[in-house]
């Protein structure tokens, strides 16, 4: 059987690289040869978390050239540039009630999860391949992926034009919400950021300031944008193993306000809901992407970095190639290096 390089975890904190099977197309499948894959914070939580070793590579964030395809897929496939949607379409039944409506990830009936990006090679059903324009860099394909989970949020918020848009941290998925928010037309964005240079990074992407997510400064600094009413959306992305965020997040949100939850909790929460039940402010969930209002948000997240109006780019502070895939861990981990978003190439 012929074999690839892939990146395995070892249920130690450590990534390998070894020998893994090379995989090959069934009937509906492309394989992509992968040239781009993300490090996301999901990863770096999973070699900490005493996880046990993989028998499959990770890496969701990807993009890639098609080199073969399946029974069934049409041949001019080969040689296209795509981003992947590893997680909603790309293992989707297609057939069950959500996948009708668009809402992939809600599948009933989701294939297996066959490796990630962290490998040569990938197999996705070519349904979940989204096809990059030329000006497209493949850094910028490899974030499609997170700028698409920042736009779903935007767009399950129901962002109206004009709103003041409240983000609670600056790691790569609240830099994309900023971006995302921006774009889909916030008024005013106010942002929470650990770490200086996530401030600077959110300010270029749009963030009219940035906060530290201590002390009294940001509430203080929404309340003064909005005339004492408080965030119209806000939008939690830290998660994590404490309530504080999202305590804050209702604090900082106006009465009859949203508040989008895309942060990943590891534990249950305890979270008085009186003061939300009186303010009424909704509470809404985001997870991956979909099709809302007839648009996938990959394909919105494609066309708005195709246009160049969107410079996320800038998130991409380091790229390591995959032999080297543990210093991009160790990188990624330490944020003494500067790093936001740290990338796995493979550019031939």
């Amino acid at each position: 059987m012929p074999t690839m390089k892939a990146s395995l975890y070892d249920g130690n904190g450590v990534m390998n690289v070894v020998d893994f099977p090379r995989p090959e197309a069934g009937p509906g499948d492309a394989i992509v040869r992968v040239t781009a894959s993300g490090i996301c914070g999901t990863d770096l939580h999973r070699n900490t978390s005493g996880a046990p070793a993989e028998d499959v590579p990770r890496g969701h964030e990807v993009a890639g050239e098609v080199v073969e395809v399946g029974d069934g897929v049409d041949p001019r496939m080969i040689g296209q540039r795509v981003a992947i949607d590893i997680h909603g379409h790309g293992r989707a039944c297609t057939r069950c009630w959500y996948c009708r409506i668009g809402q992939y990830y809600q599948c009933l009936d989701r294939g297996p999860s066959e490796g990630g990006g962290f490998a040569e090679y990938i197999r996705r059903k070519v349904i979940g391949c989204y096809v990059m324009p030329d000006n497209l860099s493949w850094e910028e394909g490899a974030l499609v992926e997170p700028f698409a989970v920042g736009i779903h949020g935007v767009r399950r918020g129901q962002l109206v034009g004009g709103e003041t848009v409240a983000v609670l941290g600056a790691g790569t998925i609240g830099l994309t919400t900023i971006a995302a928010s921006r774009a889909l037309g916030a008024g005013r964005v106010l942002v929470t950021a650990r770490h200086e240079h996530q401030a600077v990074m959110a300010r270029r992407l749009g963030a009219d300031n940035a906060f530290s997510p201590d002390g009294p400064a940001f509430l203080e600094a929404v309340a003064e944008a909005t005339g004492g009413r408080g965030a119209d959306l806000t939008i939690e992305t830290v998660g994590g193993s404490s309530e504080v965020a999202l305590k804050q997040a209702l604090d900082v949100t106006r009465r009859q306000g949203r508040v989008v939850v895309l942060g990943l909790y590891r534990r249950p929460m305890t979270v008085d809901l009186l003061s939300p039940l009186f303010k009424e402010q909704s509470i809404i969930f985001s997870a991956c992407y979909s099709i809302l209002d007839g648009r996938h948000d990959y394909e919105i997240a494609i066309d708005l970095m195709a246009s160049g109006k969107v410079p996320l780019k800038e998130l991409v502070t380091h790229t390591f190639p995959l032999e080297d895939i543990q210093k991009g861990f160790d990188t990624a981990y330490d944020k003494a290096t500067g790093s936001i978003k740290v990338q796995i190439h493979q550019v031939n």
